[in-house]
């Protein structure tokens, strides 16, 4: 009895841990937007050298009375694989120990031309924070997304309206396409016999850019809203044009639409394909649509990939009227 009474008691606690944890999520989120909002990525890096607590406190300029604290900061930050920590350097003190950047928090020094702080800066902002607070009333209203719930209108009504949020969430999109140079050499064969191609809702051109870069003898376009492409500056092989998705696609070779699909309904998916087919009719068969979205596939991606496709499908829920595709008997579905 006693030895069921323990494992009864573990399971309990365990699932109080559990429970905790997921309460306690939002401020492993809040740390990270504090930490670049501090800067502290780029002032390691730019320190050349792990630093110690000390001199991350003076190069903060914060109070000196305050070290305890940011240790305690730093620490959550550590456990969290942001940083880590390692044997200071010339350390007058046994133990002394310094920080250092993970792969993690390189995705966050300005200088790295893969850096994701624009995407920290645009996600964690409360606009869209604050759409959990909703998340209940909007099941039980009658508003299409959980932003129309919160702010009283949609999305991209919103984004038109608030051009500091507009330009950070632009910012953020070029900043995850970017990305996108670690891959695209790879991806030679998708492009073979491709002259010319429309990115649609390419936002500033960040993917256009490097794929006009791989290849420079294709001719490039970013399809996008004229205000978010007003004062952008083409190319020798990559151009801007102004338009709706919704009502026109310009001809090319291939179209490639990268995070868009994701964020519409299949009504409006069906659309904005049709466009695109479209746009490559010249091409007869030799025509592509290329489509670069997440696919959940839980029996074959690990648990941390799996659960952030699961958050982008909720993230889709609460800002727009898309989902995520998953995968089925090797097939991709809604």
């Amino acid at each position: 009895m006693d030895s069921m009474h323990s494992r009864s008691a573990n399971e309990l606690l365990q699932a109080q841990v559990h429970l905790y944890n997921h309460i306690f999520n939002y401020i492993n989120s809040m740390s990270l937007k504090c930490a670049v909002q501090l800067g502290i990525p780029d002032i390691i890096h730019n320190h050349g050298k792990p630093i110690t607590l000390p001199e991350l406190v003076s190069a903060l300029g914060i109070h000196p009375t305050k070290t305890c604290f940011v240790y305690r900061f730093m620490r959550m930050l550590v456990f969290s694989g942001f940083f880590s920590t390692t044997k200071a350097p010339n350390a007058q003190e046994e133990g002394q120990e310094a920080y250092v950047l993970t792969s993690s928090s390189k995705l966050l020094v300005k200088d790295n031309p893969n850096c994701l702080t624009p995407f920290v800066n645009s996600l964690l902002k409360p606009d869209f924070v604050t759409l959990g607070h909703v998340l209940g009333d909007w099941f039980r209203g009658n508003e299409v997304t959980v932003f129309e719930k919160a702010h009283g209108m949609a999305f991209w009504e919103y984004n038109d309206r608030n051009p500091e949020f507009n330009q950070l969430f632009n910012e953020a999109m070029a900043s995850d396409s970017q990305m996108m140079n670690l891959v695209i050499r790879d991806c030679k064969a998708i492009f073979e016999g491709v002259n010319s191609l429309v990115d649609v809702g390419g936002g500033n051109g960040s993917l256009a850019r490097i794929i006009s870069e791989a290849f420079p003898r294709m001719k490039c376009t970013v399809l996008e809203i004229p205000q978010v492409i007003a004062n952008l500056e083409g190319t020798k092989n990559l151009n801007y044009v102004g338009g709706d998705m919704f009502q026109h696609v310009p001809a090319a070779d291939a179209i490639i639409l990268k995070l868009i699909l994701h964020g519409w309904s299949d009504e409006e998916c069906l659309k904005i394909l049709k466009k695109c087919k479209e746009a490559i009719s010249s091409k007869g068969k030799g025509g592509k649509v290329i489509v670069i979205d997440l696919v959940i596939n839980e029996k074959k991606d690990e648990d941390e990939l799996t659960e952030t496709k699961l958050l982008f499908d909720m993230l889709m829920m609460y800002v727009t009227t898309g989902r995520e595709k998953r995968r089925k008997n090797g097939k991709s579905y809604s």
